[in-house]
């Protein structure tokens, strides 16, 4: 048994592989395409599908625009389509710069794409293809939703889970910014705000229905979703219901990034950054925040990493976990660090020096 774990950055993506989860082999750039400069561009998504393993990969070109490659075979070689994969229709006045998000249904073709600007892209061919969700796009809010400093695009896409107590596959729920939590429980015919409770601090009105700046949200094996807020940390057993802060006890409740836990309930990690306006780790050290009790305390879970001064911060989609029945958590910095962790053990670095970390997927092969 292997696990493989694949490295988004500025400059290509990369792939680590263990036997163990403590010590890895790192290999990249990965060459998606002929031209040396595709292969260094950035990669903001990167995806693994549960059911086919066919790995998918967003990356940028200042020449040839932004495009999906995809490889059969856990990233020995890739494919790009023959046409754009992702584009919008000719009466949109949109373009498409990137892919922030994929994400998986039930059914082993479909491949949700979250995108720059605020849009949901589906598809029904693993990922060759891709097309609007118009219902998501028409959204009367739309005229709201406003570019964040990380641009006006959907950054979370959880198919099939709305609230604790079951899982509707025509479910979705999407997190943006600016925008907030929506959900669509008739399969995306119709979508409705779900940010009750959750704070937006840089507008008069600090609770409205929408407008919320969602970094990032994620769902534990109890169907409890863990949301972090641009400040504030919050849970929800169904997010239409309401959102609960569970932000007391970190040591700041701004951050880019949170990880449920897959097996256990209650238990989930957090990534701390000072401020909006100081993207430092707290104490400029680097530290990892983990409750087991659905946020009502939090404790360091720092053991391995460095305690000299660090700077980097982690961010949206660069801190995920793996499937296995004891799984493993894995972050990446902006200064190029990622770290994985076995579940109750020390974090054991993986690569170091590695272009700034956008995003990282973890696979057991």
């Amino acid at each position: 048994m292997a696990f493989l774990l694949f490295i988004g950055t500025r400059k290509g993506v990369f792939r680590a592989i263990s036997d163990d989860r403590r010590t890895w082999e790192v290999r990249g750039p990965l060459r998606l395409a002929a031209e040396e400069h595709i292969n260094v561009a950035g990669v903001y998504a990167v995806g693994v599908n549960p059911h086919t393993r066919r790995v998918l990969v967003s990356a940028e070109s200042t020449h040839f625009g932004p495009s999906v490659w995809f490889s059969d075979d856990l990233g020995d070689s890739w494919n790009e389509p023959d046409r754009a994969p992702i584009a919008f229709p000719e009466d949109v006045d949109a373009s498409f710069p990137r892919v922030w998000q994929f994400a998986f249904g039930d059914d082993p073709d479909t491949v949700y794409a979250g995108v720059e600007p605020t849009a949901l892209f589906t598809s029904t061919d693993g990922g060759t293809s891709f097309e609007l969700v118009r219902s998501l796009w028409d959204h009367p809010h739309r005229s709201g939703w406003y570019p964040g400093a990380g641009g006006a695009a959907i950054h979370t896409v959880l198919p099939g889970r709305v609230r604790a107590d079951g899982v509707d596959p025509r479910a979705v729920t999407v997190a943006m910014s600016t925008g907030g939590v929506y959900q669509t429980r008739d399969g995306g015919t119709t979508w409705t705000a779900a940010n009750r409770g959750i704070s937006a601090v840089f507008m008069p009105d600090q609770f409205p229905e929408y407008g919320q700046c969602v970094h990032k949200v994620s769902v534990g094996s109890d169907g409890v979703f863990y949301a972090q807020n641009h400040h504030g940390v919050y849970r929800t057993a169904d997010p239409a219901a309401g959102w609960t802060s569970i932000a007391d006890g970190l040591p700041s409740d701004f951050g880019f990034a949170v990880v449920a836990h897959p097996r256990v309930p209650g238990t989930a990690l957090n990534f701390p950054v000072i401020s909006q306006t100081v993207h430092l780790p707290p104490e400029h050290r680097l530290q990892v925040q983990r409750t087991d009790d659905g946020g009502a305390t939090w404790r360091p879970m720092t053991d391995g990493l460095p305690t000299e001064p660090y700077y980097g911060i982690v961010l949206r989609d660069a801190a995920c976990t793996d499937s296995s029945d004891l799984p493993g958590f894995y972050f990446g910095t902006r200064t190029g660090d990622v770290y994985a962790a076995v579940d109750g053990d020390r974090w054991h670095r993986v690569a170091a020096h590695l272009p700034d970390v956008l995003c990282v997927r973890a696979v057991e092969v």
